[in-house]
């Protein structure tokens, strides 16, 4: 290992202290530094303070110690850290117990041990290549431990490139609101974000960046739509009609993966006069190319996550700006939001060993499952119509003051953004200048939905109304269809029958009964509500349908579908665990829960817990032929 001196030492000061700590461990095995007084501060922020507690001398020492470490041949001490020794690391970076469960986990997502290499590679291959819709993240991450497993496969892509929702979401100010650190994949090449919390174009380059690296992309057929999937009994086999630049064609496979995700079809509200508007109308999710926004007078309809993005990137440049909002949501302050990382950080990620790991671990662990128990039901809690209990309800009072400050000497605006819902009750949204947004003079908010529109203005309803020349509908997506949408009928119904419209439900989130050799990624009962990012569980879902191939393939299977059971039993586990969750909250109004009052996309279990669900394929709650 070579590092240039001058730079890491310019570099050394930057970092942050817990994470440099590890790299001392590594480096050294001293135990010294996993002991008083080199025990960093307890920081729940979601971004934490480098100096983790420490003085400027006690920091001057620890990059001293690191210096003398790095720039000498000496290999690591500990490289490749197991599980008890990681487990010991961890409390020590956090200053927290961590549970004993999670390090098998992290040790995967730090890349000590690489997703996939406890799935034994099939001899036997399928005789026509496995069929994956969709080339967004999950799609890629099955194609990448597919490609690991030496089989062969096509991915179908409707788009002209990959990426799904990052690459179809181009609208101003579109972002992640996860940490880059966390929300990538554990695996191949580290990225240089520019910023914590990176923009879409970045996101949509990374995920393209790692369809080349990982061998992914010659597998895609891009400009492909599927229209119809029936399951052929006789033949063992999956038909798809499909257009591909145009043209019909079939094909045909005996392993079928739906990786379209939750989040791609637009949901357009059935509003009034929707036809009529003469002006530009249209989804967050389809921004027109070279839309024209200045001195525009601009209507947005909708507060919630886009919502939340566009309304600050564009208020400067449109002439008005009218939020039609139907219920208000919780912000959370994010100081550092839009914080670049400095030429610093990035040296230290790039180049010094162990580093980036533990700065994942640090990001990915306060964006984890540490929120999901303030999230449960107590029942002595006196007060349940305005938190779940009492930690819940210190959280609701923080973003109330920091409301109330943001808004100071606005109490219209107070009371129009007050949620009357326990906090994280929706999907919690981050402040990136929301609330100084709306106190600007040419934004108005109004606190109802839109009964109307006419030619050129848009009617609210409770009477308010706006003349427009473009509306944005921030609307949300078509969240209960997420497979279904594939028009896909498996032995006797389709699966949007079975699912009753709006009753998604699937052993694991991944397999239906009497539908089989199909599997799903993003499906229903496996979003996370509570935390956490994407790519995590579009690992858990290419780890499990990658073993669940294998072995197959293995143990000479060549029809397998879940146990109705197997899958009942899941589900029900699934719904008792929310009946004392925030989401069933009487207060709450959310896509989290259908028609039937049921929870059917948020999963109630810790992401550990989802890991290690997915770690092995039990093909005991499976019918095989």
């Amino acid at each position: 290992m070579q590092l240039d001196r001058q730079a890491l030492i310019d570099a050394l000061p930057h970092a942050d202290m817990r994470v440099l700590l590890m790299v001392l461990y590594h480096f050294t095995g001293d135990g010294k530094w996993l002991m008083p007084p080199y025990t960093p501060r307890r920081d729940v922020n979601l971004i934490a303070a480098e100096d983790a507690g420490f003085d400027d001398d006690l920091r001057a020492e620890i990059c001293q110690a690191a210096a003398d470490a790095l720039l000498t041949d000496t290999a690591p001490a500990l490289p490749n850290p197991d599980e008890a020794t990681l487990l010991t690391m961890m409390r020590h970076c956090l200053s927290e117990k961590v549970a004993e469960e999670y390090a098998p986990m992290m040790r995967e997502q730090m890349g000590f041990h690489a997703l996939g290499t406890d799935i034994t590679a099939p001899r036997k291959k399928p005789a026509t290549p496995i069929i994956i819709i969709g080339a967004g993240v999950a799609g890629i991450a099955l194609g990448k431990l597919l490609n690991d497993k030496g089989l062969d496969y096509i991915i179908l892509e409707k788009n002209q490139d990959v990426g799904g929702t990052w690459w179809e979401n181009t609208y101003p100010g579109a972002g992640v609101d996860t940490p880059n650190h966390a929300y990538s994949f554990s695996f191949g090449k580290i990225e240089r974000w520019s910023r914590y919390f990176a923009p879409q174009k970045e996101i949509q380059t990374y995920i393209s960046k790692k369809a080349d690296e990982f061998s992914v992309r010659q597998h895609i057929r891009f400009n492909t739509e599927v229209m119809r999937v029936d399951w052929q009994e006789d033949e063992k086999n999956w038909h798809l009609e499909i257009i591909q630049d145009g043209e019909a064609q079939t094909m045909v496979t005996p392993i079928l993966v739906s990786a379209v995700g939750q989040i791609s079809v637009p949901k357009l509200p059935p509003i009034d006069g929707l036809e009529d508007f003469q002006g530009p109308i249209f989804h967050s999710s389809h921004w027109p190319e070279g839309l024209e926004l200045k001195d525009k007078k601009v209507a947005i309809v909708g507060t919630g996550a886009s919502s939340m993005q566009i309304v600050p990137a564009i208020a400067d440049e449109v002439g008005e700006l009218t939020i039609f909002q139907r219920s208000p949501q919780w912000a959370r302050p994010i100081p550092r939001y839009h914080d670049a990382l400095s030429e610093q950080a990035h040296y230290l990620l790039e180049n010094v060993p162990f580093y980036a790991a533990w700065f994942r671990f640090t990001m990915f662990w306060r964006y984890g499952d540490g929120l999901l128990p303030f999230l449960r039901k107590d029942p002595e809690w006196p007060h349940p119509e305005r938190a779940m209990n009492r930690v819940n309800d210190r959280h609701r009072q923080e973003m109330v003051d920091y409301m109330v400050d943001k808004l100071n000497g606005r109490p219209d605006l107070i009371e129009k953004s007050m949620p009357s819902y326990p906090p994280y009750g929706k999907r919690i949204l981050l402040d990136n200048g929301w609330y100084d947004t709306i106190r600007k003079p040419n934004v108005t908010l109004y606190n109802e939905g839109v009964a109307a529109f006419g030619a050129n203005d848009v009617i609210g309803q409770k009477g308010n109304h706006c003349t427009a020349d473009i509306v944005i509908m921030a609307t949300g997506f078509e969240v209960t269809k997420m497979a279904s949408r594939l028009n896909i009928t498996g032995r006797g119904q389709r699966l949007d029958q079975v699912w009753n419209g709006d009753d998604p439900q699937a052993y694991l989130g991944i397999c239906v009964p009497d539908f089989p050799n199909f599997f799903m990624m993003a499906g229903p009962t496996t979003g996370l509500g509570h935390g956490g990012s994407g790519m995590f569980i579009a690992e858990c879902h290419a780890h499990y349908i990658a073993n669940a191939i294998s072995d197959m393939l293995a143990h000479e299977i060549d029809i397998l579908d879940a146990k109705p059971e197997a899958q009942q039993h899941y589900m029900d586990k699934y719904n008792a665990l929310h009946a004392d969750l925030i989401w069933m909250h009487p207060q709450l109004n959310t896509y989290y829960r259908n028609s039937k009052n049921r929870v059917y996309s948020v999963m109630p279990w810790r992401m550990v817990d989802y890991w290690h669900m997915t770690r092995q394929f039990d093909v005991q709650a499976f019918r095989t032929g």
